[in-house]
């Protein structure tokens, strides 16, 4: 890896394990860390664009087809599993200007973290969110606003349903959709 991509930092734990079609792309000087015993099991792709930054905790399992695209920063605590056909991303493409084709409209941006524990199940995708710890989003939901922890959240856009946390960590304005 340092051979050919001189320019990025990447660091991989002895123990993490990647699967077939594991796959970088980190053009310019942007980092991805990896911690120990992390299960890469087929088709994860990482996308690391500028200084952008990925982090993923410990023990964390993504299954199959996972597409995770940073240009801010990404970070994944330990103990999380992700479903299959996942994808997560910093950013939105802007598209409002009639005038403009999209692709030269740029970016909006927003830091993603997904807090310890949580599970992302099947066909979910999180774009420019932060989900925290022991979250469980249900299959094909699409997250764009944060999630707090202990939550279960389902939908498109996805929206809290329940909390299932200690009582005194309940967010006071959580409502449940």
């Amino acid at each position: 890896m340092l051979a050919t991509h001189r320019h990025a930092r990447v660091t991989i734990a002895p123990s993490a394990w990647l699967g077939p079609r594991f796959t970088l792309f980190i053009p310019d000087c942007g980092t991805l860390t990896i911690g120990e015993y992390v299960q890469f099991r087929r088709g994860f792709t990482c996308e690391i664009s500028g200084d952008g930054r990925v982090t993923i905790g410990d023990r964390t399992v993504f299954t199959s087809s996972a597409l995770v695209q940073c240009s801010t920063s990404i970070d994944i605590g330990a103990d999380c599993s992700f479903g299959q056909s996942l994808l997560i991303v910093d950013g939105n493409h802007r598209f409002r200007d009639p005038e403009v084709p999209m692709l030269e409209q740029g970016y909006d941006f927003k830091p993603v973290t997904i807090g310890q524990g949580t599970a992302i199940t099947s066909k979910c995708s999180v774009i420019g969110a932060s989900v925290g710890e022991r979250v469980f989003v249900g299959a094909n939901s699409v997250i764009t606003n944060d999630i707090p922890s202990y939550c279960l959240a389902v939908g498109v856009p996805a929206k809290v349903v329940d909390y299932y946390g200690p009582p005194e960590l309940r967010p006071a304005d959580l409502e449940l959709g």
